[in-house]
């Protein structure tokens, strides 16, 4: 690459170039701002120019003076209110608080009331004033006391400065009807009614009511059912050992007899009857219960 041209000896260093802008001479190096809050500089006969940045030390500036481009720290901009510098003042719900304007800075301090006391509106005297007590059904009761109307732990009340504020316990939702629904002595809320228990056990089908503990065939000689003590019906069927071949149907009566004879092709015959066969004449039977 080339190499840099060398000053000889004796020779001077031209200088820098002076900037034009806006119909205006500037020398070289200097800063000024532009309309719209601009800063400029003169660098090597060019003009460079960029928004101007603002370094605020203060946390409640003035807004920047007419002309000017940053906020101020000469005086403080508190709830909408321009203060001056050393300025004091309470807010607008002070509440006897006490605030300054310091180089822009707001500090603000509140009274420490001793306990029994309460900020009072007069910034001379912010701990004067005492929460009146509650006068209540011959009673006299202290700030913030709680206590149960009539004592039945029904109802919760409260003093707040001289009035009394009372409330109802919350009750739980009943899932059963109205009618079903008492209140207990010595309890704040209903509850449901314990359902009678069963006088005995209805029948849909015939509208029969049997008593508990009684006893009954459904139509099937061969079904037992008995009332139970809750109203339901429990039944049981009988299973029937058939000992012969030809035992005898008693209408009404759930197992066949095997003592009482024999049946035969629709006939009956007692026991030790001799009978001639349907089927073959020549046949003779005899009916034998064993």
């Amino acid at each position: 690459p080339p190499s840099a041209p060398s000053l000889s000896p004796g020779t001077s260093i031209p200088p820098s170039p002076r900037c034009w802008h806006r119909g205006v001479s500037r020398e070289p190096g200097a800063r000024w701002t532009e309309p719209g809050c601009r800063s400029c500089a003169c660098q090597e006969g060019r003009v460079l120019c960029d928004a101007m940045s603002c370094s605020v030390p203060c946390s409640h500036p003035l807004p920047a003076p007419a002309g000017g481009c940053c906020p101020t720290c000469t005086g403080c901009l508190h709830e909408g209110v321009a203060r001056a510098e050393g300025d004091v003042f309470s807010p607008s719900d002070g509440n006897c608080t006490i605030c300054i304007c310091l180089a822009g800075n707001v500090s603000c301090l509140s009274p420490e009331c001793p306990p029994g006391s309460c900020p009072s509106p007069s910034p001379s005297d912010c701990c004067s004033c005492h929460p009146a007590k509650c006068s209540f059904r011959g009673h006299t009761y202290a700030h913030g006391a709680r206590f149960s109307l009539d004592g039945d732990g029904c109802t919760t009340c409260v003093c707040q400065g001289g009035e009394v504020e009372c409330s109802f316990a919350p009750c739980p939702v009943l899932d059963c009807p109205q009618h079903q629904r008492h209140l207990r002595p010595g309890q704040c809320c209903s509850s449901c009614r314990e359902p009678p228990a069963p006088a005995g056990c209805f029948l849909d089908d015939n509208g029969v009511e049997f008593p508990v503990g009684q006893l009954w065939s459904p139509g099937d000689p061969c079904e037992l059912c008995i009332c139970q003590a809750d109203g339901s019906v429990s039944c049981k069927r009988t299973e029937c050992l058939e000992t012969c071949p030809y035992p005898i149907r008693i209408p009404g009566q759930c197992c066949p007899d095997c003592s009482a004879g024999c049946t035969y092709m629709g006939r009956v015959f007692s026991n030790n009857e001799t009978f001639p066969s349907e089927l073959d004449p020549c046949l003779s039977c005899i009916c034998l219960v064993r």
